[in-house]
């Protein structure tokens, strides 16, 4: 087997729609159109080169559990979301690089990254 990169992470949410607008509207994804009709709330979403893709249903403990979303400038990044009165914690080094976590509205973790 030889991996291209990662095609989609799937994560399970209490409220699709509220995690689509933020998936979109705060981190700047937007919505594909050729999600099947599975039975059960979702929506995928392009966030750059990697699908989300969100299921409507319990959401587990978390355990450390999340994905990582590059961006090119953590500080930036952060000032726009505390703006839009998200909770986010001062960046904090990780070897060379830079991370915080900012939760969705059903309690998943996602951290944003800054290489260098």
């Amino acid at each position: 087997m030889t991996p291209l990169r990662v095609h989609h992470v799937s994560i399970n949410v209490t409220d699709a729609a509220a995690c689509t607008r933020f998936y979109t509207d705060v981190l700047g994804g937007t919505v594909r159109d050729d999600r099947p009709d599975f039975g059960f709330g979702g929506a995928w979403i392009d966030l750059g080169a990697t699908q989300v893709h969100l299921i409507e249903t319990a959401v587990p403990p978390n355990l450390g559990q999340h994905f990582a979303i590059l961006v090119d400038d953590l500080d930036d990044a952060v000032e726009e979301l505390r703006a839009r009165g998200m909770d986010v914690a001062d960046p904090t080094p990780v070897g060379p690089n830079r991370q915080t976590f900012i939760t969705d509205p059903s309690g998943n973790a996602v951290e944003l990254h800054q290489i260098g």
